[in-house]
């Protein structure tokens, strides 16, 4: 199964960012972002049959980005902030990374231009 991957925790995981990409599983933690619900009531916001919002809250929870509580019969589930958390830091890694990058290539710029203007400024003397 493809989204067996998608157990680990590790946000770095492709996989993790693959169970984000699908449009109904971002619809239902969007539904989920205000208060723990129940599958049918997911269900009734989504476009989909209630067997497959199952589906997708399965594979969401393998991915520990929502969590599962039973209360009789009812299966109320929520975000995981746990999976939200490993997201983050994740994703603020790879932001600063980004940011290092930029640094880096400032620097060097920088220091391209003033090799550039000493170079200027002994022709000119």
């Amino acid at each position: 199964m493809a989204h067996q991957e998608a157990r680990t925790a590790d946000p770095g995981n492709p996989s993790v960012l693959a169970v984000l990409a699908d449009p109904t599983r971002q619809s239902l933690l969007q539904l989920l972002r205000r208060k723990p619900l129940p599958v049918g009531e997911l269900a009734r916001h989504v476009p989909v049959s209630r067997p497959a919002v199952s589906q997708h809250l399965k594979i969401l929870k393998e991915a520990q980005l929502v969590r599962e509580e039973r209360e009789g019969t009812r299966h109320y589930f929520s975000l995981d902030p746990g999976g939200f958390a490993e997201l983050r830091q994740y994703v603020d890694s790879m932001w600063q990374d980004a940011l290092n990058a930029f640094a880096a290539y400032v620097s060097q710029q920088q220091r391209k231009k003033s090799r550039k203007n000493s170079h200027h400024k002994r022709k000119d003397g």
